[in-house]
């Protein structure tokens, strides 16, 4: 998990042009969703974390976002995931 206050602006497109980031997720919500999503772009960027990818966000106990990640968010909801 990489805190987005920790890293800077150059540095953040970097990993994610490399694919070393491919999730963002809000922190004091424990969300995860797409990069592009709209939720995640709103939130602020004290709370914004990134991760290598969805399994890394679920392991920190982080749930899928209800807009971009709609599937995986009703599969966590119904007590799949």
């Amino acid at each position: 998990m990489i805190n987005h206050q920790k890293i800077t602006d150059s540095e953040l497109f970097r990993k994610i042009k490399k694919g070393e980031i491919c999730v963002g997720g809000n922190q004091k919500l424990k969300i995860y969703g797409t990069l592009k999503c709209s939720s995640g772009k709103r939130m602020k960027r004290e709370n914004r974390v990134f991760f290598l990818s969805e399994n890394e966000a679920r392991e920190s106990g982080f749930r899928p976002c209800g807009h971009c990640r709609k599937s995986e968010y009703q599969k966590w909801k119904n007590g799949l995931i």
